[in-house]
C-alpha cells in the first residue's frame, strides 16, 4: 500500500524527577543529602531514509512517545535519560505542524536528522539545594513534563524526470524498459496507484524518473487521484509527456496532450513552464504514421518529440539521451525554501492574575509551572523559596493593587494558599 500522507501524534520525553534521600551507613543515621538528578526525557528525531519508499509504516500505528529519564537514585546517581524516538521517512517527506500548517522540515537527503521536539530536563535531587544556610534540605525536583503534538507528514517524491500522460499509455512500460524498476504493469486504466521510481543510466551517469499516475482530465479539480499524485511532479526537473500516438483506443493524441497540460497548469503554473519532451509511444503500431505527422504539425517545434515504442524498443536510445542532455542544462533538484517553524520553550518566565468567579485570585503561567516542580508543600524551606520568588517578581504587589487582603484565597498550580505578605 502507498502512503504519502499520514497524522502523527509525538511526544517527547518527559524528564525523571530528582529525589530526595540522606546517606546513609552504619552508625550514621542521617547523613548528608545524597539525592541524585533525574535523567533528560528523550527526543523525538525524524531521519531520511532512501530505502524507505512511502509512509505506510505510520498509517495503521500513529501515535509515538519518546523514553521517560528515569528517576535518580541515591548516593547522587543519575538517573538514565530516555531512550530518543528514531522515526524514519522517505526522502522528500515534509514536516508540518498540523495546528498552524508551519513547515518544520523538509527530509531532502539520506541520513538527514531533525530533532522536532526534545525531551524534558530532569528535576534536580536534594543534594543540589544544599547551601551554606540550608544544609539537609527535605524536597527535591520533579522533572519536566512535555506536551504531545501533532504534525503532518507529507511525501513529494524527489526525481530527475517525471513521466506524465494519461493512463494506459506506457508510461509503466517506459519505466520498466529504461531503467531497473518493475511496476505492476496490465492492460486496463489506473493500473498504476501509486508513483514508481527507476534508475536510469546514460554513459555512465545515473538519474532518476518517476511514473506519476493518476492524471485525468479534472485532476487539477480532484477528479481520479490526480490531486493525490500532481504533488509528487513539483520534485522533479523535467517532464517526458508520453503519449499514445497509435489512437487504437480511440483517443485524439493531441487533444490527449493539450489536456495533461491544461491540468499541470490548473495545479501549478510552475509545473506547466518544465522542460518537457514528448514521447510518442506505440509508434510501431500500423496506421501510426499519419497521426505522427498530424501531432508534430499540430505541435510545432516548441517540444522536442521522439518516437519510441516501449515494447519494442524502438527509440529508447534516443529518449534516454535526449533526457540527459537536457538535465545538463537544469540546476539540481534543491529542498524547499520556508521559514522553518519549531516548537520553542518558553524563553522566559511569564504569569497571569485573574479573580475567578468565587473571588480567589488565581496565577498561572509559565513561571506557575516552574514553581510546581520545584515547591514541596510540606517543606518549610521550600514554602520559603516560593514566597521568596512572588515577592521578588513583584505578584504580592499586584495582588494588592488587585484588591488582595491577608486571607484571601491564592491558587497556585491547583492549590490553595491564604494570602499574608
Amino acid at each position: 500500500m502507498f502512503v504519502d500522507r499520514v497524522l502523527l501524534q509525538i511526544k517527547a520525553g518527559d524528564g525523571g524527577d530528582g529525589i530526595t534521600s540522606f546517606l546513609h551507613f552504619k552508625g550514621v543515621v542521617n547523613g548528608g543529602p545524597d539525592g541524585g538528578d533525574g535523567g533528560k526525557g528523550g527526543d523525538v528525531v525524524f531521519v531520511g531514509d532512501r530505502h524507505v519508499s512511502n509512509l505506510s509504516e505510520y498509517y495503521y500505528k500513529n501515535k509515538f512517545a519518546a523514553e521517560n529519564g528515569e528517576r535518580g537514585g541515591p548516593k547522587n546517581c543519575f538517573g538514565k535519560d530516555g531512550q530518543n524516538l528514531v522515526l524514519k521517512v522517505p526522502l522528500g517527506t515534509i514536516i508540518k505542524d498540523e495546528e498552524s500548517g508551519g513547515i518544520i522540515a523538509d527530509i531532502f537527503e539520506d541520513g538527514q536528522e531533525k530533532t522536532v521536539l526534545v525531551g524534558g530536563e530532569g528535576g534536580k535531587g536534594n543534594a543540589r539545594f544544599v547551601t551554606s544556610r540550608r544544609h539537609a534540605p527535605h524536597f527535591s525536583q520533579t522533572g519536566e513534563k512535555t506536551q504531545a503534538r501533532k504534525v503532518i507528514l507529507e511525501l513529494k517524491t524527489i526525481a530527475d524526470v517525471g513521466l506524465v500522460g494519461f493512463p494506459n499509455v506506457g508510461k509503466s512500460t517506459l519505466l520498466s524498459v529504461i531503467t531497473k524498476a518493475r511496476p505492476k504493469i496490465a492492460n486496463y486504466h489506473f493500473t498504476t496507484l501509486s508513483p514508481n521510481l527507476g534508475v536510469c543510466e546514460v554513459y555512465g551517469e545515473r538519474f532518476i524518473v518517476a511514473d506519476i499516475p493518476g492524471l485525468i482530465e479534472g485532476a487539477a479539480d480532484g477528479a481520479g487521484l490526480g490531486t493525490e499524485f500532481l504533488k509528487h511532479i513539483e520534485r522533479t526537473r523535467m517532464l517526458v509527456h508520453v503519449v499514445d500516438v497509435s489512437g487504437v483506443e480511440g483517443r485524439d493524441p493531441y487533444e490527449d496532450f493539450l489536456a495533461i497540460n491544461k491540468e499541470l497548469k490548473n495545479y501549478s503554473p510552475a509545473l506547466a513552464k518544465l522542460k518537457q519532451i514528448v514521447a510518442l509511444n506505440k509508434c510501431d503500431i500500423y496506421g501510426a504514421e499519419e497521426k505522427i505527422a498530424a501531432f508534430k504539425e499540430k505541435i510545432g517545434r516548441k517540444y522536442k518529440t521522439v518516437e519510441i515504442s516501449a515494447v519494442s524498443g524502438k527509440g529508447l536510445d534516443e529518449l534516454k539521451k535526449a533526457m540527459k542532455a537536457a538535465l545538463d542544462k537544469l540546476p539540481p533538484v534543491k529542498p524547499m525554501e520556508f521559514e522553518p517553524f519549531e516548537y520553542a520553550k518558553p524563553e522566559k518566565l511569564d504569569y497571569e492574575i485573574y479573580k475567578d468567579d468565587d473571588g480567589a485570585f488565581v496565577i498561572t503561567g509559565s513561571l506557575v509551572d516552574v514553581l510546581s516542580r520545584n515547591v514541596v508543600l510540606t517543606d518549610p524551606h521550600s514554602m520559603a523559596y516560593m514566597h521568596k520568588v512572588l515577592k521578588d517578581r513583584g505578584i504580592f504587589k499586584q495582588l494588592r493593587a488587585m484588591g488582595a487582603e491577608n486571607g484571601s484565597t491564592i491558587v497556585i498550580g491547583g492549590s490553595e494558599f491564604e494570602f499574608m505578605e
